[in-house]
């Protein structure tokens, strides 16, 4: 969901987003669920815990990072023997269309790698960003993990102008991951980690952004394990409307690609928050986009902290899952729509577990609604992140992979 600063082995600093940080000059960075916007046309974009009207301005913000051991040792980043795909072997993928009773049709994880190292664009493949590990992805999927969102950098895909032709190397790397995911049976959530921004601009023309969108599906049309997921976590838009646009940009462009038979993700602003949805105004602009196809699933995001930024280990409650997902959760159910939750992840301690345990029985118990949810993050550089979710040694793989599973159909 967000940023976290970690200094690689090599002596290079990568940013990852995931844990939330606040980064300087409108990059793509993700702060906490909460309104930094000082713009008096942008609808009010969340509530933080202690003041039902704060507003946070980003530029007497600090930057966070999550993880002081993180940064604290360069040793500490994993690096895998290898991130090339090989041939997945036959894996048991549960597939159905539609999650029994207590069960849900996605669990999986978000593979992260080809989006990091922000800083340096396009940056240097092996030092500032890696593509996911197959083979971390293959033990996911043999413990029955059935959807992978893989993260992407609209600046290496279409280098120079977010118009501009889709980079040959970067594509090829990343589509082997894709092609990976979706031979093996599971699905596959393309997403552009930017934050509705390209080069740290706020993207505001929906006839780029459906230009991008048009050649990216184009080359995953025949491809129904693809997911589109159209952008990560828009926030500070200029507009109150301007992100639903986009994002009826990307569908419509998708569509008219050929690309009929995925599910397409559309997330709001305010970082998509489950918790915020109805007071950042995105129950009211995310109903006008629509889909010819009919396969739109609106995506949300919950951390468990309490702020809701995913950069602290340390949970509300044992119950502050479920709560805060029940407005999402009425909102799917008043509009008869589906939700997935994108992104969600707690500290490795007994609330966390708790209240974990308690979000997912809750999208179980409406999976009329929720289809699913995904772990922030896996991926082969993470290191010691408190939500590391990369097998085998992963903090938050060991904990919760188990109590996560269980729940896919």
């Amino acid at each position: 969901m967000r940023f976290t600063n970690f200094v690689l082995a090599a002596g290079l600093t990568a940013t990852a987003f995931a844990a939330p940080v606040v980064v300087k000059n409108e990059d793509d960075s993700c702060v906490a669920d909460y309104d930094e916007t000082t713009s008096a046309a942008v609808v009010a974009q969340t509530t933080l815990p202690s003041s039902s009207a704060a507003v946070v301005a980003s530029s007497a913000a600090s930057p966070v990072v999550a993880s002081s051991s993180a940064v604290s040792s360069a040793a500490a980043v994993a690096t895998p023997a290898s991130s090339s795909p090989a041939a997945p072997h036959s894996p048991a993928v549960a597939t159905s269309s539609k999650a029994t009773a207590g069960k849900l049709q996605w669990i999986g994880a978000s593979e992260s790698a080809a989006e990091f190292g922000e800083t340096h664009l396009p940056g240097v493949f092996g030092t500032d960003y890696k593509f996911p590990n197959t083979t971390a992805i293959q033990t996911l999927i043999d413990g029955g993990m059935n959807i992978f969102r893989v993260p992407f950098r609209l600046e290496r895909m279409a280098q120079g102008s977010i118009t501009a032709d889709l980079d040959a190397t970067y594509l090829a790397g990343y589509k082997e991951v894709i092609d990976y995911i979706t031979a093996a049976g599971a699905s596959a959530v393309m997403e552009p980690h930017n934050s509705g921004r390209y080069d740290s601009v706020i993207i505001t023309s929906t006839s780029d952004f459906g230009n991008f969108w048009g050649k990216l599906a184009a080359k995953f049309a025949d491809n129904s394990k693809v997911i589109f997921d159209c952008n990560n976590e828009f926030h500070d838009e200029p507009t109150a409307t301007i992100y639903a646009e986009l994002n009826q940009a990307c569908v419509t462009a998708i569509r008219g690609a050929g690309a009929k038979s995925q599910y397409i993700f559309v997330e709001g602003t305010a970082y998509t928050g489950a918790w915020t949805w109805v007071s950042s105004g995105n129950s009211v602009s995310m109903l006008n986009i629509t889909d010819p196809e009919d396969k739109l699933v609106y995506e949300f995001h919950q951390y468990l902290d309490a702020d809701g930024s995913g950069t602290s280990a340390t949970c509300v409650s044992g119950t502050i899952g479920a709560e805060r997902i029940a407005d999402a959760t009425a909102w799917l159910k008043t509009n008869n729509l589906k939700g997935v939750i994108g992104e969600f992840a707690g500290g490795v301690n007994a609330d966390c577990e708790s209240a974990i345990s308690g979000m997912l029985d809750a999208l179980a118990a409406d999976n009329q609604y929720w289809l699913g949810a995904l772990w922030w993050g896996a991926g082969p550089m993470w290191g010691d992140y408190i939500y590391a979710f990369e097998p085998p040694t992963g903090a938050a793989y060991i904990q919760y992979f188990k109590t996560i599973v269980k729940y896919v159909a």
